[in-house]
């Protein structure tokens, strides 16, 4: 890999190099086009590396393949954050892909010739093709209601969260119960009293049911190829899924005590949806993610609330492109080893216009 080369003018910028832009950058590479990827953190992985330490994934090793390499781990073992970080950066290397690091984008505008102009610092790039891939999760989201906990009370989003000695003894309350909400709160349950605020029932399932990996049952039966625009697609998309551990069973085999959504929040007393109430120690906010576009100044892409509007990673604006969103085309969308089907197709759509 290009250590940090110098930024120029490429046919195609690549804006984030986790897992969906260097997915795009081996398309790319494939196509044999001039493109640059750029990342904000200072190595390849980081994202990866921020969150907590116990971390796995819920896609066997067997599903989390980028395009071209296989992940260096047995088929059937669930990969660790540093597993991934590692994996990202070996990919990096064996295809050579130009990542520029420390480098964080915070303007992207139309340019006077029908390209782009992107701004990261005192740098500025120009490209004629631009592709999105700053992932899912980009800014923590906590409700309003945090602000009403004492300041006694430690709070922190579980994007900050990374283990156990981080939270003062005593009893803790997650909030949230969607895949990292209940793997945080099953390994706080093993040094203190954790509640667990459900508030939407979200369903789960087993992440081996009847021995094989609960991908290989959604792979045979086509359901990580559903689309987001069909029927099916438009039912999935709109709720999360666990998988693995559900609530319920969290709650029978690790004494944790679930509770209805979180209502109002009065210095260390938290009051939930069914007019109980309870006080504590640490609160950890596993409320999700929101995705940030306000710095794509791009009219014609957004919608009115700013977000980044898109059909199959294609922007209603000639030249701009996303890879890596939630439901971009398929529920695998914005997994690890689906990720590089969208980033073919977007490669495919930029050959064919620069051809055109």
């Amino acid at each position: 890999m290009a250590a940090d080369p110098a930024l120029a003018d490429p046919d195609v910028l690549v804006i984030g190099g986790g897992q969906a832009g260097l997915a795009m950058g081996y398309h790319l590479a494939r196509r044999g086009l001039r493109f640059q990827i750029v990342d904000s953190g200072p190595e390849i992985g980081t994202v990866w590396r921020s969150r907590w330490d116990s971390l796995q994934l819920f896609t066997s090793s067997r599903y989390s393949n980028l395009p071209g390499l296989r992940f260096p781990a047995p088929a059937d073992t669930y990969p660790g954050r540093d597993d991934v970080a590692h994996y990202l950066r070996v990919y990096a290397a064996t295809f050579a892909l130009p990542v520029r690091l420390n480098t964080t984008v915070t303007s992207l505008a139309r340019a006077e010739d029908g390209g782009y102009l992107a701004r990261a610092g005192a740098d500025a790039v120009h490209a004629r093709h631009v592709v999105v891939a700053t992932g899912p999760f980009q800014v923590p989201f906590t409700p309003s209601v945090a602000g009403g906990l004492a300041p006694d009370v430690h709070q922190l989003h579980s994007a900050d969260y990374q283990r156990p000695e981080q939270l003062p003894t005593g009893r803790v309350l997650v909030v949230g119960a969607a895949n990292s909400g209940c793997q945080i709160a099953q390994e706080l349950s093993a040094t203190r009293a954790v509640d667990l605020a459900v508030g939407t029932r979200i369903p789960a399932v087993p992440q081996r049911p009847l021995g094989r990996d609960v991908w290989w049952w959604a792979s045979a039966a086509r359901l990580d190829r559903v689309t987001a625009g069909s029927r099916i697609g438009r039912r999935l998309a709109g709720r999360d899924q666990i998988v693995g551990t559900s609530p319920k069973q969290l709650a029978r085999r690790h004494g944790i005590t679930l509770r209805p959504r979180v209502d109002a929040v009065v210095g260390r007393s938290i009051r939930f949806a069914d007019g109980t109430h309870s006080e504590y120690d640490s609160v950890v906010w596993a409320t999700g993610f929101r995705t940030d576009d306000s710095w794509m100044h791009v009219p014609e892409a957004t919608d009115a609330h700013g977000t980044l509007q898109q059909s199959r990673g294609i922007t209603p604006s000639p030249g701009l492109y996303t890879v890596g969103r939630t439901w971009q085309h398929t529920r695998g969308s914005a997994l690890l080893g689906w990720v590089g089907d969208d980033a073919a197709f977007v490669g495919e759509q930029i050959t064919d216009r620069m051809n055109g």
